[in-house]
């Protein structure tokens, strides 16, 4: 059965955690790249000073005012982008940011977009070297929102896709729901409503991304 778009229309802290476990599956012309979701972040809009919405719509985060079940794709730090969902009610801005991730289809192709080389008979079945000799565990692929994006191949150009959309190219599948009792504890690097135990993630999952507060940049003297 697909996911239905009402299983998103409810309030983010109910539609973060029941993520875990889904797939995401992304086709490009150089094929198709899958991950089941292990780690996932909520952000409660204008409730949330941690939030893109907090203080309103803008064109960047459109998105996350419309329906749910979208993508919203933002850059960060001047070099990454991650993605998020909308959830909740049409006009409530809330949105899952996803975390980490398991490659479960074209582990071969999300490898390469890593920069990882293919295997040789020198190399452990779960390190690749890269071609500046540094290896990638596979549970390295997708751990952590960048390196998802990466893997699957995410831009800005996939902001707005519906995710659940069967002519869509990248599409939220049920995959097998996370049955057990979610971890949880404060989001990764937020200046405002870090403390918040709003992060969500499979317990005891090699994916799942290590915990980094937020370091504040020191100003020069």
């Amino acid at each position: 059965m697909p996911v239905r778009r009402t299983s998103l229309a409810r309030p983010v802290l109910e539609v973060a955690p029941a993520l875990l476990g889904m797939v995401l599956s992304r086709t490009t012309e150089e094929g198709t790249v899958a991950v089941r979701i292990t780690e996932v972040e909520a952000y409660d809009g204008p409730n949330d000073p941690g939030s893109h919405s907090y203080r309103g719509q803008t064109a960047r985060n459109a998105v996350m005012f419309g329906p749910p079940g979208f993508l919203y794709v933002y850059f960060t730090y001047g070099m990454h982008f991650c993605m998020n969902i909308s959830a909740g009610p049409t006009n409530q801005p809330s949105a899952v940011l996803f975390r980490a991730a398991e490659v479960i289809e074209g582990i071969d192709l999300a490898r390469s977009r890593r920069g990882a080389t293919p295997p040789t008979p020198t190399t452990t079945p779960t390190a690749r070297p890269t071609a500046t000799g540094r290896r990638i565990a596979d549970r390295d692929l997708a751990r952590g929102p960048a390196r998802l994006c990466v893997a699957l191949a995410i831009t800005r150009t996939e902001n707005g896709a519906d995710l659940l959309s069967r002519t869509s190219p990248i599409q939220l599948l049920p995959g097998t729901p996370f049955a057990g009792e979610p971890a949880t504890g404060p989001r990764v690097g937020l200046r405002e409503a870090a403390d918040r135990p709003w992060r969500f993630w499979i317990p005891g999952d090699p994916t799942v991304s290590p915990y980094k507060p937020h370091v504040p940049k020191r100003r020069s003297t």
